[in-house]
């Protein structure tokens, strides 16, 4: 897929030169393979982890993509094959259900760029002017409910609803931050 770089704020569109140190082994892998994925575990007593995208965007034009509340190792793989087959043709959009890379059917939702600063520090550092279109992976319980469904809620926990307006999230540990 062709991307058009001239509306791209990107490090690497705007030739960035005096990088700040921290993004240029980010900047090396998307120049490298095209995106990398940004692995956020958290501690026990904190919000569960998170593994986002980097770079789909800018070397795709496809949107970056963000798990929450699983292993950081297994989201890893999930969002990278994702993200490798939208490459290769498939499509991503919001509210679109996927049974092709998990055990569960997973659904794609489009995340309200005012949870970008909490969530995708790295992603703003790398992009500088959000928004930029993110798609949550979002999973079920072990019943195939989802956290919008009825018994849902006590998803919550494990992962945020970032296509809700922060202000109209459940609190809880996702929004205490905020």
């Amino acid at each position: 897929m062709p991307t058009d770089h001239t509306l791209c704020h990107c490090v690497v569109c705007q030739n960035i030169e005096e990088l700040d140190p921290r993004i240029q082994p980010t900047v090396d892998v998307i120049q490298q393979h095209g995106w990398q994925v940004t692995m956020v575990p958290v501690g026990r007593d904190e919000a569960p982890g998170w593994a986002y995208t980097i770079g789909l965007w800018h070397s795709h034009r496809i949107p970056e993509l963000a798990m929450f509340g699983l292993d950081v190792r297994m989201m890893h793989t999930l969002v990278n094959d994702l993200g490798q087959r939208a490459v290769e043709g498939q499509l991503l959009e919001a509210d679109q259900v996927r049974h092709d890379i998990a055990s569960v059917p997973v659904v794609l939702k489009a995340v309200d760029y005012r949870w970008y600063k909490a969530f995708f520090g790295t992603a703003i550092n790398f992009y500088r002017k959000p928004p930029f279109p993110i798609l949550q992976v979002v999973w079920p319980d072990h019943n195939g409910v989802l956290p919008w469904q009825p018994g849902g809620e006590r998803l919550l926990t494990h992962q945020p609803r970032l296509d809700l307006h922060p202000d109209e999230h459940p609190a809880g540990v996702w929004t205490q931050n905020l």
